[in-house]
This record gives C-alpha cells, sequence and structure tokens, in this order.
C-alpha cells in the first residue's frame, strides 16, 4: 500500500485526467480522419492477428491494465470485515443490480425506443457492448474518485482489491448469463479466452511486479508508480485511435449513435450512484465510507470492457463502439457524482 493510499489527502486531479473527455473526443477524430486517408495501413494492422486476438491492441490493453493493477494490494482484504456495511453495498450494486439493470436499459432503449434510429444489424452488439461495460466494476478511477471526496482510503482499496477477485471468477459466467437473456450468442471460448488475458494473466504479472518494487523499498514503489502513471490512459487513446479508424465509416453514415448510446449509460450511472449512495446511509454507514461505494458502484473498468468488446466481437462492432463511448462520458459524469456526494454531506450525516 503507497503512503497516498494511507494519508486522506485530497489532491486535485491532473489536468490530463480531468480533460480525458477532451483527449478522448480528439482521439476519436484522428482515427476517424486517419481511417479515411489511410485505409490500407489500418487494414494492415487489423489482419495482425493469433486466435483472433489482434496483436497490436491485445499489447495496448497490458499496457493498459497492468499498471493500473500494480497499485491494488490484495492484502487490503483483510480490511473488509471492518466495513461490512459498505462493502455489502458495493458488492450488493456491483454484481446484482448495475449489470442487470444496464441490460434492462440496452434492450429498452436500444430494441425499443431508439431503434428506429440505429442500424438494425447492431442492435445485440450495442446490447453486449453495454452489458460488459457493466460487468466490469471500477479499478483504477475510483481511487481519484474516492481522495476527491475524501474518501476512506483503506475502504476504497478494500473494496478494489475484492471487486478485482470476484471479477477474475465471476467477470465470464456474468457475462455470458446476460448474453443470453438478451438472446445473443454467447462465444464462450472467447470470452474465457478474454477472462484470461486481459484479467488472469495482468493481475499476475501485475502483482509480481508489485512485490519485486516493494521489495526494493517503498520509494522505489512511489517513483515506479509515477512514472508508468501515465501509460494507461496513453494506451488507452492509442486503441481508440486504431478503434475508430476502423469504425470512422460507421460513425459518419450515423453520427446520431454515440448520442444515443449514451444514454442508457448516463442513466445507469446515475442510477446505482444514488442507490448505493442512499443504501450505505439507510444502514448508517459513515459518509467516508458511502462515497467510494457510491462511486465504485457507478463508474466502470472501461478499459477491460474495450478489451473484451475487440476480442468477442471484433475491432467494427458495435459492442467495441458501446463500450467506448462509456470512456467518452466517463469522467464528466463521475465529477458531477463527486460534486453531488461533496454538497449533500451535510444532509447526510443530519
Amino acid at each position: 500500500m503507497t503512503n497516498t493510499e494511507h494519508s486522506g489527502a485530497k489532491p486535485a486531479m491532473s489536468g490530463f485526467e480531468r480533460y480525458l473527455t477532451v483527449w478522448v473526443a480528439l482521439c476519436i477524430t484522428a482515427g476517424v480522419v486517419l481511417g479515411q486517408l489511410l485505409p490500407a495501413v489500418f487494414q494492415s494492422l487489423g489482419q495482425l492477428q493469433v486466435a483472433r486476438v489482434n496483436l497490436p491492441v491485445g499489447l495496448l490493453i497490458w499496457v493498459m491494465i497492468i499498471p493500473m493493477l500494480v497499485k491494488v494490494d490484495f492484502g487490503a482484504l483483510r480490511e473488509v470485515r471492518n466495513h461490512a456495511r459498505g462493502i455489502g453495498v458495493t458488492l450488493f450494486v456491483n454484481w446484482l443490480v448495475k449489470p442487470f439493470s444496464m441490460a434492462f436499459l440496452g434492450w429498452f432503449f436500444i430494441k425499443h425506443v431508439f431503434a428506429p434510429y440505429l442500424p438494425a444489424h447492431e442492435l445485440d452488439s450495442y446490447i453486449a457492448g453495454l452489458i460488459l461495460l457493466a460487468a466490469a466494476p471500477c479499478t483504477a478511477m475510483v481511487f481519484v474518485w474516492s481522495r476527491l471526496t475524501n474518501g476512506d482510503p483503506l475502504f476504497t482499496l478494500s473494496q478494489v482489491a475484492l471487486n478485482d477477485t470476484i471479477m477474475v471468477f465471476a467477470f465470464a459466467p456474468l457475462v455470458g448469463l446476460l448474453l443470453g437473456i438478451s438472446a445473443i450468442t454467447v462465444p464462450w471460448a472467447t470470452l474465457v479466452t478474454s477472462v484470461v488475458l486481459y484479467i488472469v494473466i495482468p493481475v499476475l504479472l501485475a502483482q509480481l511486479w508489485r512485490w519485486q518494487l516493494l521489495a526494493r523499498g517503498q520509494a522505489c514503489f512511489d517513483a515506479t508508480m509515477e512514472k508508468i502513471g501515465p501509460w494507461s490512459i496513453g494506451a488507452l487513446l492509442l486503441t481508440l485511435v486504431l478503434l475508430f479508424a476502423f469504425q470512422g465509416e460507421a460513425i459518419l453514415k450515423q453520427p446520431l449513435v454515440i448520442a444515443l448510446l449514451a444514454v442508457p449509460i448516463l442513466i445507469q450511472v446515475l442510477f446505482n450512484s444514488s442507490l448505493a449512495y442512499l443504501l450505505n446511509r439507510l444502514l448508517g454507514e459513515k459518509h467516508s465510507v458511502a462515497c467510494p461505494s457510491a462511486l465504485i458502484g457507478a463508474s466502470n473498468f472501461f478499459e477491460l470492457a474495450v478489451a473484451a468488446a475487440i476480442g468477442l466481437f471484433g475491432f467494427e462492432s458495435g459492442a467495441a463502439l458501446a463500450t467506448v463511448v462509456g470512456v467518452l462520458i466517463e469522467v464528466p459524469v463521475m465529477l458531477l457524482v463527486v460534486k453531488v456526494v461533496n454538497a449533500s454531506k451535510g444532509w447526510y450525516e443530519s
């Protein structure tokens, strides 16, 4: 555990993090433009595959995920018993409410309300992308949101460690169940492969790296974390350029798609954060626990969702596009949630 995680300090988000939505929008634009200007180059990149895994994207996804997982101290699981009520709310919302509510919202909006405005052959793929997004609880950014609300750092760390442990075993079965309920064909072999490639192996590599760094001292660990911090977002942005180079033609023909996909994601974020926040208050949990519990209930491990969508359905799929819309709106919506829970502290504690 780092010194930052022990402290109650409330550092501001970096400019890069605060304007992540702007960088995502710029990468979307760059990807669309480059895809139109250099189609042969991106077609060649798209063909660099082994067992349906695109090698450039696979490498970028590991660079995305591993630095985040190095920060996670699974030893924090022993803190779970000290925050039983908050942890119970987190698990209830993350695993029993959020994925199922998103499956319902996807079915309601994509299959019915917005169906006339979306390409008919992509409807199931869009729903699959939304399900993948909701089935992956946030791992890294929740530390930022927690600090911005003066959240309990030990609780935040313990709920992330517990969620990541559950995700290793529950992500594939949960996604398979919800895709089946939504009448979407479940590519089980590819799904299990994605879990191994993008959860199991990165967790093992990250924890091995973490152990080696800490063996050399806390200062070495902190310096390395500061150095590799930008890797995750940088790799994500490069992945978005590749993704939108392939998606560009569809986006130019259907610019309304992104706005329509954002609607169920926005509703899901606001619903689940409110539910977790109110349940913690009802159970008498303190505000510094309720905040990170609500925030992890609202945010997603979008890096994993993007990776799984590409692995399962391909670069040019509606599923991949849906997960990227989650990236696009994550920061501004979560900053809104942070503002609300901070402003309502007096009401919460009354």
